[in-house]
C-alpha cells in the first residue's frame, strides 16, 4: 500500500468531499422526508450511486413510478456517461481487478480527477485512480448516511433541497463554460432544453430534452470535434 498516493489522492478528493458531503446530507434528509429510514439512503448511495439520479429517483419512489419509467429516466438522465466514459477506456484498460468498480465509480467530479491527471513522482496512477473512486463514492455514502440520520432525528422543512444537484451543474457548466473555447455542448443542451420545456412544459420536458441533447450531440459530432481541433 503506498501511503504517498493514498495521502495525495486525499488531498485531490478534498473539493470534491466539501461537495459531496453537502449533497448527500440533502438527500438522505430528503428520502427520511418521504418516509424511507437512513439505511435505504446509504443503500442506494453504495448500490446505485448516480448523485442526481438518486435525487430524481426520491421522486419516483415517492410517487410510485413504475420501473419502466425509472429505469427509462436513469438511462437518460446518465447518458452523459457515455461520452466521457469513453475516454477512459484505455487508460482503465491494465487496472486489473479495480476496473470494474472504477467503471462503475465513474462520476463527473470523479472523472474531472482522473481523465488527465498530472501527478508528482512516485504516485501510480493505477492506485491514484483507485483511491480517488473510493474516497468520492465514501463521501457520498458518509453524506446519505448523515443525512438520513439527521433527517430522523430533527425535523428539516426539505423545500428546496432537491434543487441543490441542479445547482450543482450549473456550478460545474460556468466552470467548463470559462475553461473551454468551444461552447457548442452548452448552447445546444441550453436551446433544446428551453424548446423542451416550451413545448412540452414543466412536468414532461426532461425526458424529451435528454433524447433531443443526445441526438444533438450525435449529429454534431463532427463539428465539435473539428472546433476542439482547431481550438488547441
Amino acid at each position: 500500500m503506498n501511503r504517498q498516493t493514498i495521502k495525495y489522492s486525499f488531498l485531490s478528493t478534498i473539493p470534491v468531499m466539501a461537495g459531496y458531503l453537502v449533497l448527500g446530507i440533502g438527500f438522505g434528509i430528503l428520502l427520511h422526508d418521504k418516509g424511507y429510514s437512513f439505511w435505504w439512503a446509504v443503500l442506494m448511495s453504495v448500490a446505485i450511486y448516480a448523485g442526481s439520479m438518486q435525487y430524481v429517483g426520491v421522486g419516483l419512489l415517492a410517487g410510485h413510478g413504475s420501473l419502466l419509467t425509472a429505469a427509462f429516466m436513469t438511462l437518460m438522465v446518465n447518458a452523459r456517461h457515455v461520452f466521457y466514459g469513453v475516454s477512459m477506456v484505455e487508460k482503465y484498460r491494465d487496472t486489473g481487478a479495480a476496473r470494474p468498480y472504477l467503471i462503475y465509480g465513474l462520476t463527473d467530479e470523479t472523472y474531472s480527477l482522473v481523465c488527465d491527471p498530472c501527478l508528482p513522482e512516485g504516485i501510480r496512477k493505477k492506485d491514484y485512480y483507485f483511491w480517488v473512486t473510493l474516497m468520492d463514492q465514501s463521501y457520498w455514502v458518509l453524506g446519505s448516511f448523515l443525512g438520513g440520520l439527521l433527517g430522523s432525528v430533527i425535523p428539516f422543512n426539505t423545500n428546496g433541497i432537491d434543487f441543490s444537484m441542479s445547482a450543482l451543474f450549473v456550478v460545474i457548466m460556468v466552470e467548463q463554460w470559462e475553461k473551454n473555447k468551444q461552447h457548442i455542448p452548452a448552447v445546444l443542451g441550453i436551446a433544446v432544453t428551453v424548446i423542451c420545456l416550451a413545448v412540452f412544459g414543466v412536468s414532461n420536458f426532461l425526458i424529451p430534452s435528454m433524447i433531443g441533447i443526445t441526438a444533438g450531440l450525435f449529429v454534431l459530432k463532427g463539428v465539435i470535434t473539428k472546433e476542439e481541433a482547431d481550438h488547441d
